[in-house]
């Protein structure tokens, strides 16, 4: 059984560099909670791919908003909250990038990505906030 629940937090500028940063966190966090390597690569990628999107769409590289970012290690679960400070979005609004018409658009894959790869992704505070679970087992 695992003790009361430990909430990590960080945050990270709204720059590219800041991606690189996500990997070494996820690093920390596999040896930290013994996450196993065949969800490593999918919470890796995801993450970053959440973090991407805050960065890029949410706050739109502006210097002076931050994306909160948090991890959550549940009995059950590893969860990820990744928030920015932008104007919020509809993601049901996002078109579907495995349509024809959308193969070939360069946007458009990531919350996509982020569904296939997690058990879960959930967006609150009007699209500024994901929530992104992986199962333990």
């Amino acid at each position: 059984m695992m003790s009361s629940t430990q909430i990590q937090k960080f945050q990270l500028e709204s720059q590219l560099d800041s991606l690189a940063k996500i990997e070494s966190i996820v690093d920390e966090l596999k040896e930290q909670y013994l996450i196993p390597e065949d969800i490593y690569g999918n919470i890796l990628v995801a993450v970053t791919e959440a973090v991407n999107n805050a960065i890029r769409h949410g706050n739109k590289l502006d210097p002076s908003k931050k994306v909160d970012f948090s991890f959550e290690p549940t009995e059950k679960d590893f969860i990820f909250k990744i928030q920015d400070k932008g104007t919020g979005f509809n993601p049901d609004l996002i078109p579907d990038p495995t349509l024809a018409e959308n193969l070939d658009k360069p946007d458009g894959r990531g919350i996509f990505i982020m569904k296939n790869l997690s058990d879960e992704v959930a967006f609150e505070d009007e699209g500024r906030r994901v929530e992104i679970s992986f199962n333990r087992s």
